[in-house]
């Protein structure tokens, strides 16, 4: 059985070109066919360029150290008259005049107060280039993903005041909520996870959030707070932690584990607006936005809002989670494969970290008609609604 090491030897041979033809092909085949394989060669990949990138400063950084020691040497020759020996045997003697030598004088004197404006005028730059970048990235739809992200920007509603203090003096209950107050600055979608109050999303669509509030079709509505965080996967794990909550009746779907096959016809339930929002298509590629195993492509229409989405196959399988989509093809979407989330899960439970996951073990929409699927899911599928 080939150890950790046997495999980077074997990654860094492909790498460098050291693999016979036949050896190269199968290596290939392998990272196609086998997520895992392609993610422990691409942890490979991340860990060498790291490596070499860490190289490439220090190499720099001797490089830098010996043009300032020379420059230190130069600084340190005794000036002679009105000449300067280098005291390097190559370079001639250097003859200086009265005015350099004044300035040189009033360098050596004045170095320190000129360094320091010097600093204060560059940081002022980069300062205002760093706040011009911000301003900009505050005018966009946010992309930690290298594609657009899906969380939508949530219209704020102009209310008079008399409406407001009407509605902060009501009593809070199950049908009014201070969300009546404040819509929210962003909103997307998640679903269960388990039947006892966790749920899933995506990342960013939880990104900054002060607090945060899912709400059914039914416009039930629970506080929730989240739990772990995946930002390479795209991945948040929520828990309801609403007093009024008593739990969700069994989950009808399961999660898939293995990989989805190429061509499958795949479905997705959201909240690009205030109603909850089917679309379907296939799965386009094994791999994501400049083939990042962790995703998959598929050709499903989505928009702002359906970020956290369960993306489903033909038999009610959960085999991914919505994240986002490529900036110039309106049909070409990316999911989080929901092999990742398990293995989160997996990872959480190993580590005993609170209450386990009990996950669903059987499938109740196999077999059913489209329809039917949808009215059994929507009951677990939900408006996330984030506050800053």
């Amino acid at each position: 059985m080939k150890t950790e090491a046997d495999y980077y030897a074997l990654f860094e041979a492909y790498q460098t070109g050291g693999l016979p033809a036949l050896e190269r092909t199968d290596l290939e085949r392998r990272l196609a066919a086998e997520p895992d394989f392609a993610q422990q060669y691409a942890d490979f990949a991340a860990l060498t360029t790291t490596l070499s990138a860490y190289g490439q400063r220090l190499s720099t950084r001797r490089k830098l150290h010996a043009v300032q020691a020379e420059m230190d040497a130069a600084e340190a020759v005794r000036l002679d008259g009105e000449s300067l020996d280098t005291g390097i045997p190559t370079m001639p003697t250097l003859h200086i005049s009265p005015i350099e030598r004044k300035l040189r004088e009033f360098w050596g004197a004045h170095r320190a107060t000129m360094m320091v404006a010097a600093s204060v005028a560059v940081m002022a730059v980069f300062t205002t280039l760093l706040g011009l970048e911000w301003w900009r990235a505050a005018q966009q739809q946010p992309s930690l993903y290298g594609y657009t992200v899906l969380r939508r920007e949530v219209e704020r509603i102009k209310r008079t005041q008399r409406a407001m203090n009407k509605a902060i003096s009501q009593q809070i209950d199950g049908a009014r909520t201070e969300a009546e107050v404040n819509p929210g600055k962003f909103s997307g979608t998640g679903f269960a996870l388990t039947a006892d109050g966790y749920l899933v999303t995506s990342y960013h669509v939880i990104q900054g959030a002060d607090s945060l509030l899912i709400e059914s079709h039914d416009r039930q509505r629970y506080r929730a707070e989240t739990v772990f965080t995946d930002v390479a996967r795209d991945l948040a794990i929520l828990r309801i932690n609403d007093r009024k909550f008593t739990g969700f009746d069994r989950l009808p779907y399961s999660f898939k584990r293995g990989s989805a096959d190429l061509g499958e016809k795949v479905y997705t339930l959201g909240y690009p607006r205030e109603d909850l929002v089917f679309n379907d298509g296939s799965l386009s590629a094994r791999s994501g936005f400049e083939g990042d195993t962790a995703f998959y492509q598929i050709s499903i229409p989505v928009n702002p809002g359906n970020s956290g989405g369960p993306l489903l196959d033909d038999r009610g399988n959960l085999i991914g989670i919505i994240s986002g989509r490529q900036m110039d093809m309106q049909s070409a979407a990316f999911a989080t494969k929901s092999s990742y989330l398990m293995r989160l899960v997996d990872s959480l439970s190993a580590a005993g970290s609170g209450q386990p996951y009990n996950m669903p073990r059987t499938n109740l929409l196999t077999g059913t008609s489209r329809p039917k699927q949808i009215r059994k899911l929507q009951d677990y599928v939900f408006v996330v609604k984030v506050y800053e």
